[in-house]
């Protein structure tokens, strides 16, 4: 119980730290913006307690499969790290700065072609903004979709080395996936399979939809909120974040129905040596 408590105890810390990281890093943030970031980081951290200290499950997923959420969350708090040191470079030149700022424009810049994520990322902006600003952008999208590239390929290299989900561990279906009901209907492996395919067309699908759907709710808010440093690293970190993340979970349940067909047929074979089953 006490390890339970103080795993969600260091979750929750981290959790908080990873909303608080654009406004450690960033300089001259205002009053308000440092309550609004701490009220949600402290938000952020209870849920994140009352999840992992409670032993039955509700929203979280792979909460006992490890490395799934620490590949997610390390790939999150990078993406989001990076951009905070571009963005400070705007305010303050450091030669990490430089260096973080030119990695991020040169990956940008090799993907700002006609129709591709970054230069829909870029054209979401309002005409006739400054040339600085679309190279902040286009810097910001090029570290980001370059940290969720890698972070996908360390989690299928992962994945292979440790034979996720574990042979020496159960792996709990209910606790990991408890918006997944085993019972809904159809075959279990089925549904995950068809759930993982989903999953992988919308991370394909996502770096290209996100940005048509701002363009188009465009008129709906304020386009100089955009222009807010903690606004514009959010974004774009959700933008590069989230088919990443459902590229992963495509990929983890994709494995989790090979699992479940592999000890079907350990359980058929066994039940054929019994003679519970006629050959």
């Amino acid at each position: 119980m006490i390890a339970q408590f103080s795993g969600a105890l260091t979750r929750a810390a981290a959790v908080m730290l990873l909303i608080a990281t654009p406004t450690l890093i960033l300089p001259a943030q205002t009053q308000e913006t440092t309550q609004i970031v701490t009220l949600i980081a402290l938000f952020s951290g209870v849920m994140i307690l009352v999840e992992y200290a409670s032993t039955y499950p509700s929203l979280v997923e792979f909460r006992d499969a490890p490395p799934f959420n620490r590949v997610r969350f390390m790939s999150l708090l990078v993406t989001v790290f990076l951009g905070a040191i571009v963005v400070r470079g705007q305010f303050e030149t450091t030669a990490l700065t430089e260096f973080v700022t030119a990695i991020g424009g040169l990956i940008g810049l090799a993907m700002d072609f006609p129709w591709s994520p970054v230069r829909l990322v870029i054209e979401v902006f309002p005409e006739g903004s400054d040339v600085k600003s679309l190279e902040l952008v286009r810097a910001l999208a090029g570290i980001s979709y370059l940290t969720s590239l890698i972070s996908l390929s360390i989690f299928a290299v992962l994945l292979r080395l440790y034979g996720w989900p574990a042979r020496d561990r159960t792996f709990n279906v209910w606790i990991n996936l408890p918006t997944f009901d085993p019972t809904a209907g159809g075959d279990v492996v089925s549904r995950l399979i068809r759930d993982a395919r989903i999953n992988i067309l919308l991370g394909f699908a996502l770096p290209f939809c996100i940005p048509l759907v701002m363009n188009s709710a465009a008129m709906l808010f304020d386009p100089s909120a955009v222009s807010s440093s903690q606004t514009l690293i959010w974004m774009i970190a959700t933008w590069a974040f989230l088919p990443a993340s459902l590229f992963m979970r495509g990929i983890a349940m994709g494995r989790i129905a090979e699992m479940i067909r592999e000890q079907r047929r350990l359980s058929y074979e066994r039940a054929l040596e019994d003679g519970y089953v006629p050959a």
